[in-house]
């Protein structure tokens, strides 16, 4: 299980949101590519970029941005937010850094758009599930839909997805401990590997994931707050 610290972008700052509300940000950093290199100084592997302003509006808000951070270090990048054609994921994916891209609204929406990404990109693309009581949440988490994010999980085996990231919105940036129970369910129902994000608020949360079968975890706010140590983190989960 790897850690894998989170760099969220909007207006081209890095900041964290409560429960994915866009008015209701704390500015970190003006420079996210100074972040990621402390991150990345502390013993990162890979690196969580988001654009939340691409993720509303349907673009590459951000990508300069992230462009700049992706190839400010080593350490390779992971970037979702608004990535729904050919062209956009085209233009990260071909950054240099990037490592892949992750897709929300339009893996959900759009099968056959996911199936030409995993096969014109093949081990490249991740699709991120974020639920909110169990439900799908699409457009930068402004629209919740009827899916149950279980059921998603499933109908995305054998689509050739690299990855499922997996957060659970009641607790991202809450600092109240993730969803370990809906991220199990997750990770029991597939064969495609699950990262899990959202309410890390201590070293006891990464203890508590040991017992579910994960890639890696994304940590953010708590990292930012001081709550948890990045190098401890990432000790511990190799422990």
């Amino acid at each position: 299980m790897i850690i894998i610290p989170a760099i969220d972008i909007k207006d081209s700052r890095c900041v964290r949101l409560t429960q994915g509300r866009m008015d209701e940000e704390t500015v970190y950093s003006t420079d996210p590519s100074e972040v990621a290199r402390r991150w990345a100084s502390s013993g990162a592997e890979l690196i969580h970029l988001v654009d939340l302003d691409g993720a509303v509006e349907g673009n590459a808000k951000n990508y300069d941005v992230i462009k700049r951070t992706a190839s400010s270090m080593d350490v390779p990048v992971q970037v979702g937010g608004g990535i729904r054609d050919l062209k956009t994921a085209g233009l990260y994916l071909n950054t240099p850094g990037v490592k892949r891209i992750i897709i929300g609204t339009a893996a959900c929406e759009d099968p056959e758009f996911l199936r030409a990404l995993t096969k014109k990109y093949p081990g490249r693309v991740a699709v991120g599930i974020d639920a909110k009581d169990g439900l799908v949440a699409i457009k930068g988490w402004v629209e919740v839909t009827d899916e149950r994010a279980v059921d998603l999980a499933r109908r995305l085996e054998g689509e050739g997805v690299a990855c499922i990231i997996y957060t659970d919105i009641s607790r991202d940036g809450m600092l109240m401990g993730p969803n370990v129970e809906a991220t199990r369910e997750i990770a029991e129902s597939v064969s495609i590997p699950v990262i899990a994000s959202g309410g890390m608020t201590s070293m006891k949360d990464i203890e508590s994931y040991k017992s579910v079968r994960l890639e890696g975890v994304i940590i953010g706010k708590a990292l930012y707050s001081g709550n948890i140590d990045l190098k401890e983190a990432l000790a511990a989960a190799k422990g």
